[in-house]
């Protein structure tokens, strides 16, 4: 007989990692499928310092590993393997992947979400020398120095005043004329005395070396280039939450985000949504982690009830 877990978590990042470790802590036979490395977004952070216990800061992989550690020190089981398929409504539900097909009672799915990329040439090279994607991240880094903002929605605004409490001056550079962010941030925004605007604006070049130096912006009106001298830019202009395994099997909003209150659960029974790929308003390390844990509270009620 194929053995049936009652629990698959499917990414190994902060939310899965702790949805792993209360799992089986409370007897859960439990596997994580992960596709590249423990911590998911979270490794690709050199240095993150707004996660409880770690006074000097830590880095993300090394703070993936350790929750990695700390779930399989209790029976947690790791399968490096990349999901193809789910059946999601089935009993037991079915998970097909790279290393073979694995089934399980639950499914805790914490598959992230990505920050949307410019799509500028070097951005990857410069990512952490000087491209970041999270404010709340990586503000600190830029402490009085002067940075720029790409966008013009909730995310820019917010990540532009965050910064100006932090940064020398902030200068937010959007596409269009005016910002589609709500009104709630406009007056803020505009009284910031070192907050500027750039408008229609697009990032077209990179500039610097081994360091972002500047930027060059295209005028979307008149095609007119410019090169503006900045420390850091923070992209800002969304995510792509990973879910396209399962369109069409669980609801999603019109953002692809599945949708999942404070209880993580799902429309499908059994199916648990934790960290950046659920509706939520805070996307951090910490809050993944919480939902894990709560995922896990009612995976365990889930299967008390059923069997």
């Amino acid at each position: 007989m194929e053995h049936i877990y009652d629990m698959i978590v499917i990414g190994g990042g902060p939310g899965g990692y702790t949805a792993a470790l209360y799992a089986t802590r409370a007897g859960l036979d439990t596997l994580v499928l992960e596709k590249l490395s423990a911590g998911g977004q979270m490794a690709q952070t050199t240095q993150i310092d707004n996660y409880p216990g770690f006074d000097e800061g830590i880095d993300g992989f090394e703070l993936g590993e350790k929750m990695q550690a700390g779930a399989e020190r209790f029976g947690a089981k790791t399968e490096l393997a990349e999901v193809h398929a789910v059946h999601l409504s089935e009993q037991p539900k079915r998970v097909e992947t790279s290393e073979g097909t694995f089934l399980a009672k639950t499914v805790v799915i914490a598959t992230g979400a990505g920050h949307r990329l410019l799509g500028v040439e070097r951005e990857a090279q410069l990512t952490g020398r000087g491209v970041a994607y999270c404010a709340a991240c990586d503000g600190m880094f830029f402490r009085g120095r002067t940075v720029a903002v790409v966008g013009g929605g909730n995310s820019a605004a917010a990540d532009a005043m965050l910064l100006s409490r932090i940064c020398k001056q902030v200068i937010l550079i959007h596409r269009r004329d005016s910002l589609r962010a709500t009104k709630i941030y406009h007056d803020p925004l505009m009284q910031a005395e070192n907050i500027a605007f750039r408008w229609n604006s697009t990032v077209d070049q990179l500039l610097g070396d081994s360091q972002l130096s500047g930027v060059r912006l295209r005028d979307t009106k008149t095609g007119e280039m410019t090169d503006l001298a900045v420390d850091g830019l923070f992209v800002s202009i969304g995510r792509s939450p990973e879910t396209a395994l399962f369109a069409g099997q669980i609801e999603l909003n019109d953002g692809g985000y599945i949708v999942a209150d404070e209880s993580t659960r799902t429309n499908v029974p059994g199916v648990f949504a934790v960290g950046d790929v659920r509706t939520k308003a805070v996307r951090q390390v910490i809050t993944a982690a919480a939902d894990g844990a709560v995922a896990a509270h009612y995976a365990e009620q889930y299967l008390a009830e059923n069997g």
